[in-house]
């Protein structure tokens, strides 16, 4: 018998959805006995997002800022797991303050040490920092990692802004303005996720997850954009600039988190596109130079 855990935090309830189509395999297996841990925070954070909330979360989020959790079962804590598929969102190119939370938690060094675990996000399309930022604290829970899956929106990075601000807003998932296609991860592929876990399962049973990664990446496991990287990694400096900003005054926060606010809005619209000329005119060059080896490292564990 072996034991799985899935481990997740979904807001929207798409996360959930995909870990539930991961896991299909899993369930069917007579040999596999697997559990489910939803990720609580003690101090909730309702859908659909209010603007203010939206915006005044970002400072904790990026700097990593952990919360207190509600602890997973009692019998999970004591089980021993083969293995272990940890879902995740991104939140302002960071693992989002529940994720943060279990993982910079006591219950995750209990669950996560010297055990093997895949992980799986769904965002809307920038998730590479935040797999950095993930990796950095399953290294140091003394987790194995085996595998990435990384579901994003496969839309141009203009029209996936305009639909995930609707979506997020509202907390529908529409066309919106009855033009756009539906936000998040397509649902033919959320209901398709179930190859992975069929590759994931079978290397759990022949206990050898190495080459795996090369398996799902075969399968479509991870949309690899270079000029997305980019933008994640520019973005990242800027949002640790203002994060710092606004947590060192916290006399002038509203103030200031209305600024970033303002800044989020003109990078995205303005800037995003001038950016995206500027690299797309320096491809040929930046290829060998550097987009062959993010993508090694993006694409691999």
């Amino acid at each position: 018998m072996k034991n799985v855990l899935v481990i997740y935090y979904s807001q929207s309830g798409q996360l959930e959805e995909i870990a539930q189509s991961i896991a299909r395999p899993f369930l069917d297996d007579a040999d596999v006995r697997l559990d489910f841990y939803e990720i609580r925070t003690v101090h909730s954070f309702p859908f659909p997002w209010r603007g203010d909330v939206f915006f005044d979360v970002f400072p904790e989020t990026f700097q990593q800022i952990p919360e207190e959790i509600h602890p997973p079962a009692p019998h999970i804590l004591e089980r021993k797991y083969d293995l272990i598929l940890f879902h995740y969102q991104v939140w302002y190119l960071t693992p989002s303050i529940p994720t943060n939370s279990f993982l910079k938690s006591d219950y995750a060094k209990t669950l996560l040490g010297e055990t093997p675990v895949v992980t799986i996000s769904g965002s809307r399309n920038m998730w590479a920092k935040a797999q950095d930022k993930v990796k950095a604290l399953l290294l140091q829970n003394g987790a194995q990692l085996v595998g990435n899956i990384a579901l994003t929106d496969r839309h141009h990075n203009m029209i996936s802004v305009v639909t995930i601000v609707d979506w997020l807003f509202s907390g529908v998932k529409r066309k919106a303005y009855g033009i756009f296609p539906l936000p998040g991860v397509a649902d033919q592929e959320i209901r398709g996720a179930s190859k992975y876990g069929e590759t994931i399962l079978s290397r759990l049973k022949e206990g050898d997850f190495r080459g795996m990664q090369e398996s799902l990446l075969a399968q479509g496991a991870v949309d690899f954009r270079f000029f997305l990287v980019s933008m994640d990694k520019k973005a990242n400096r800027m949002f640790h600039i203002w994060s710092t900003l606004i947590l060192k005054n916290p006399r002038k926060r509203s103030v200031l988190v209305n600024c970033f606010k303002y800044y989020v809005i003109f990078a995205v619209y303005f800037l995003s596109p001038i950016v995206f000329l500027i690299e797309l005119l320096l491809f040929p060059i930046l290829y060998f130079a550097r987009i062959k080896k993010e993508k090694a490292h993006y694409q691999g564990i």
